[in-house]
């Protein structure tokens, strides 16, 4: 039996042979600023840790969704080129417009055919056109793009190149 009394105005519980083990409560023990200050560190590690994996994965899912993005932008020119026979002026016309890469910027579409002159098209590294009918392409995660890919700008943009044979990074160009 357990026999509780009052001190004040705290119940005491009073141990006797006839209280079963673990009967009266124990007192709660409090964690010391030693274990607090470990535990944040290890949180911060494994923090330290995750986040830049996580960045990356989440970069990689953004590129491969450029990439079909494009594809699929690509598809739907070709579509209108067999309809009309020339591709159109803007993506609106091919019924893909107002379409944003996974970075929220729009797609950038160029119909080579009625570009007067070189200065926009995009250009390798020896600054021949990278493709003969149109440039579609992302501007990547900083948002920046120049017609040449070896500009620094230009380094992260997701292109289509080759006339479609190459959909990727301009980097990998």
């Amino acid at each position: 039996m357990m026999h509780v009394t009052s001190v004040g105005a705290k119940p005491v519980c009073r141990l006797s042979r006839d209280i079963p083990p673990g009967a009266c409560p124990r007192a709660q023990r409090a964690f010391t600023l030693f274990e607090l200050l470990l535990v944040a560190a290890i949180v911060g590690i494994l923090v330290a840790v995750a986040v830049p994996g996580y960045q990356g994965y989440q970069d990689q899912v953004r590129f491969t969704q450029a990439k079909a993005d494009i594809v699929a932008i690509e598809s739907a020119l070709e579509r209108y080129y067999a309809q009309h026979f020339a591709y159109p002026d803007t993506l609106a016309q091919a019924g893909v417009g107002g379409m944003l890469d996974p970075w929220g910027h729009p797609y950038q579409y160029l119909n080579i055919a009625t570009t007067k002159g070189n200065g926009k098209v995009r250009k390798d590294r020896n600054l021949v056109p990278i493709n003969s009918d149109y440039d579609l392409y992302s501007m990547g995660k900083d948002g920046k793009s120049q017609s040449p890919l070896t500009a620094q700008a230009s380094r992260d943009d997701i292109i289509r190149a080759n006339n479609g044979q190459f959909v990727g990074l301009a980097a990998d160009y």
